[in-house]
């Protein structure tokens, strides 16, 4: 093995560590066990600015509208996201974010960070 794959190789068992300690640790400290589609949209929901379709989201996800829904009524059941008409255009749905999501995004950010300092 080259010198430039052992590196790679290294470097890919790390991330694949830290990713592991993080889901195992969000697995047993946080109040919802969310798939990695549904943790995607939310994290797209509170990153990306606003405003959040049905259809935009699943342009940006390149998901199907279908599998977002169900993602969204997942995370609606939880209360981290929610569902509003929008003013504009009533036929659109717009997905929205609530203090409950942004709370659980934060003690989710506070994991990864602590997980990465213990990789450091």
């Amino acid at each position: 093995m080259a010198a430039d794959e052992k590196i790679a190789s290294s470097k890919t068992i790390r991330a694949l560590m830290l990713w592991h300690k993080v889901t195992a640790a969000a697995l047993k400290q946080m109040p919802v066990d969310l798939s990695a589609r549904q943790t995607a949209l939310l994290l797209n929901v509170y990153l990306m600015p606003p405003p959040h379709s049905i259809k935009s989201l699943a342009e940006e996800l390149m998901i199907s509208k279908p599998a977002i829904c169900r993602a969204v009524d997942a995370l609606e059941t939880a209360k981290l996201v929610r569902r509003v008409r929008d003013k504009q255009d009533r036929r659109n749905v717009l997905v929205q974010r609530t203090v409950k999501g942004s709370v659980y995004l934060s003690e989710f950010a506070d994991i990864i960070l602590s997980m990465s300092r213990e990789a450091a």
